[in-house]
């Protein structure tokens, strides 16, 4: 198999090999870490790209952590 098979695979079949890379990966880091240590991982890597998403829109950081933690 050539790098030309591939790209045509994952140009045809772009969801199931995202999918199937996603879960060999996520099969790994348990087995290597555990499932607590990996949960966090991608707990972290979520919040990260909230926040990314968030600045991406160019929403004020200061709005968003305000609307999170305000006082009652």
């Amino acid at each position: 198999m050539n790098w030309e098979n591939l790209f045509l695979i994952w140009e045809r079949h772009k969801g199931i090999s995202l999918g199937i890379f996603i879960g060999l990966l996520l099969g790994i880091l348990i087995l290597v870490f555990g499932f607590w240590k990996t949960f966090f991982v991608i707990l972290c890597c979520f919040i990260g790209a909230v926040i990314g998403k968030s600045i991406d829109n160019r929403k004020n950081l200061d709005v968003w952590v305000n609307k999170i933690f305000k006082n009652k």
